[in-house]
């Protein structure tokens, strides 16, 4: 038998077996960017991209894909969120670049936990800000995604300490 949970007997991956898992209250909170120039930080703020609102309508797409998490990535079980948050906040970082800071909190009460729902939402966010701005500009850059903090579980609570 393998020390690796997700590998069976005959070295292949596997879904690891939650059930004899006791449900605990999780939490997950994610960060993504995206770098965009100043017309394109102008249109957003000023809801003038042609696509419609910009931060709405990646909200909404962020939410989806937490929904969605199991049925892209292979291993991860489908899970019963309870919360799921995204806020934006802008920083200018040059004189004609900005940055949408992008953090995702998700949460639920179950045997698994909210990591892969929010790091997927945290990333979907972001590219959908590149999709809606992309005709006015393709140079945007989305940033580094990484988990700020986990709570609950075996493994115990998380928190990034570089930020």
């Amino acid at each position: 038998m393998s020390e690796f949970t997700h590998i069976n007997e005959q070295g292949r991956a596997k879904m690891v077996d939650i059930t004899d898992k006791k449900d605990s209250y999780r939490r997950a909170i994610a960060h993504s960017s995206i770098i965009v120039n100043k017309s394109i930080y102008q249109k957003i703020t000023k809801h003038e991209i042609g696509k419609g609102d910009v931060l709405a309508v990646a909200q909404v797409a962020g939410v989806m894909a937490a929904k969605q998490t199991s049925t892209i990535i292979p291993m991860c079980h489908p899970l019963p969120l309870s919360g799921l948050d995204i806020s934006f906040d802008w920083q200018q970082i040059e004189q004609d670049k900005w940055e949408l800071m992008i953090t995702v909190e998700v949460k639920t009460k179950g045997s698994t936990g909210v990591e892969m729902e929010a790091l997927t939402a945290a990333s979907v966010t972001a590219l959908t800000v590149y999709d809606m701005c992309k005709a006015v500009d393709k140079g945007m850059i989305i940033g580094s995604t990484y988990l700020l903090e986990k709570t609950g579980g075996k493994s115990g609570d998380y928190k990034r300490s570089d930020n």
